[in-house]
């Protein structure tokens, strides 16, 4: 038994124990209590040094932030026809109906060839082939980058990505994940020349820019996801093409102004990108390559297309209820959709997909109000409208920081359900607007 944690607070050998301040669970000697203390388990410990507070969170005016709202099941009738009206009249003219970019790589075809490896696991592969695809297609896999995967678990995406890039010289790779993950496969590859290096941290507080390894090399980023979770993927679009742009040094720093000119120094997709770069200014990032998810998780304070939902008359409110709205799409209230989501199991993820959809399926699609009104097939029309429209936002923001952004389906309904992925390049013909 562990000396820390063992016998009740009180004497024992003329020696006091009390409870340990940082955590009352366990006692120590009182006269050990500093020596303790040092080495708790529960002591809060040091920050790395790529943590800056908050520095990718976005919206700091509390004034906006909506207070609580009702559930959407507690609507009205006319509240949510209200709703309705407003998300159809905000998604007029938008591109609704995405490409079909369903792809795959060569780097993948032996395992997806392999009989061992059953339904879930080749779902899971036919998804990782595609987002390969698409980066091939963008010119994103080629020597000298540095890919950043963000909401990692336990690294598969990557793990691809390196295999695919198995010849290539001066490559990186940073796994960005705020829990600790068992059975990772970073350990793959230590007889390779690639380096891997975990970041365990918060996206919301990650400055890329303090990475020592990207202080050292400079290589251009290529920001990856497989299912980025909610905020999660707006997170880490600011902190590519917003805080990555800034010089963190220090915690108070705000992050960067709106328009960037990542562009302005980024090295051409289809070029080389080997050779480190020379210059002092803004570190580029080369693209981003995300498979989207979970948009009922999403934050008006994180979201990054505040400024394309104020310009089509909406506000925090209307968000919130659409995000909400948005798992309507996915909820498995039919037969057919259960069953292509109870697949999509979280091999690579903490939380798979399903269960966050089941959840919203029995608190927010299962009231009495949506049955009378809405069908099926309607409401899983409106929560893909929700999707795309919270989506649109985020093409928008992406456009207006001087990147090519799009939509595109990556993968079949029935391999996933969230089968959105978004990807960016810089655009060379990008002119950022005057600060004023």
């Amino acid at each position: 038994v562990c000396g820390h944690r063992s016998g009740p607070a009180g004497e024992q050998n003329d020696r006091k124990r009390i409870p340990c301040p940082l955590d009352p669970k366990h006692t120590v000697y009182e006269d050990q209590l500093q020596k303790h203390l040092k080495k708790c388990n529960s002591r809060e410990k040091p920050k790395p040094v790529y943590f800056v507070q908050d520095i990718n969170a976005g919206l700091k005016d509390v004034a906006e932030i909506p207070e609580k709202q009702v559930p959407l099941s507690s609507l009205s009738i006319e509240e949510l026809q209200n709703l309705i009206i407003k998300l159809k009249k905000a998604s007029n003219g938008l591109e609704l109906h995405l490409k079909e970019q369903i792809l795959s790589h060569q780097a993948l075809q032996e395992a997806l060839n392999d009989p061992k490896n059953g339904e879930s696991a080749f779902k899971h592969l036919k998804q990782q082939a595609s987002i390969l695809g698409n980066m091939e297609k963008l010119h994103l896999l080629g020597p000298g980058r540095c890919f950043v995967e963000f909401g990692a678990g336990r690294g598969k995406l990557s793990h691809w990505v390196d295999i695919a890039l198995e010849n290539v010289e001066s490559v990186q790779f940073l796994l960005v994940e705020r829990a600790t993950t068992r059975f990772k496969v970073d350990g793959k590859h230590k007889r390779r020349d690639s380096v891997f290096e975990r970041l365990q941290v918060d996206i919301q507080h990650l400055c890329l820019n303090k990475v020592p390894i990207l202080e050292k090399k400079k290589l251009p980023v290529v920001g990856i996801g497989k299912h980025l979770c909610g905020a999660a993927t707006d997170l880490a679009l600011r902190c590519l093409v917003e805080s990555y742009t800034t010089c963190c040094d220090g915690e108070d720093e705000e992050p960067a102004p709106k328009r960037c000119r990542a562009a302005q120094t980024e090295v051409a997709p289809h070029k080389s990108a080997g050779n480190e770069s020379t210059t002092e200014d803004h570190k580029p990032v080369a693209g981003i390559v995300i498979a989207l998810c979970c948009h009922h998780k999403c934050d008006w304070t994180h979201y990054v297309g505040r400024d394309f939902f104020k310009s089509v008359g909406l506000g925090p409110v209307e968000f919130h209820y659409f995000q909400r709205m948005s798992s309507w799409a996915t909820c498995g209230m039919q037969e057919t959709t259960s069953k292509a989501s109870t697949s999509e199991d979280s091999e690579d993820q903490t939380n798979g997909t399903e269960e966050h959809e089941q959840m919203l399926n029995r608190t927010e699609s299962g009231s009495d109000t949506l049955q009378g009104i809405l069908s099926v097939e309607e409401r899983k029309e409106l929560g893909c409208l929700c999707k795309r429209l919270i989506d649109h936002g985020r093409v928008e923001y992406l456009q207006q920081q001087g990147y090519r952004a799009a939509l595109q389906y990556y993968t079949e309904p029935a391999v996933s359900l969230e089968n959105v992925l978004l990807t960016a390049v810089p655009n060379p013909a990008f002119i950022p607007e005057p600060t004023i």
